[in-house]
């Protein structure tokens, strides 16, 4: 069981460079009651790529996650005012 949601939804957005990018990230259990974390991560209106990783301890998908969101943060990814609706405009 999770102790509390992690979720996180960041974009990067340079016009000069024609750079619209977003990651996203969450932590969840799958049906085997591993932790998973779910990285998903492309060009803005695109679906993009996803990774899965599994772990058997909360704490260690806790420190991935909290070290991939310093890594967005330093290369200058923000937080989106639409992080809660479904960016995936490909459907």
């Amino acid at each position: 069981m999770i102790s509390q949601p992690y979720q996180l939804y960041v974009e990067r957005s340079d016009a000069s460079r024609n750079m619209a990018r977003y990651y996203a990230m969450s932590i969840e259990p799958n049906l085997f009651g591993d932790i998973c974390l779910l990285r998903k991560w492309g060009r803005i209106g695109t679906k993009g790529q996803m990774m899965v990783h599994h772990f058997g301890r909360e704490e260690e998908a806790v420190r991935l996650f909290l070290n991939l969101l310093r890594q967005k943060r330093a290369r200058g990814y923000v937080a989106s005012p639409h992080a809660g609706r479904n960016r995936d405009r490909t459907k």
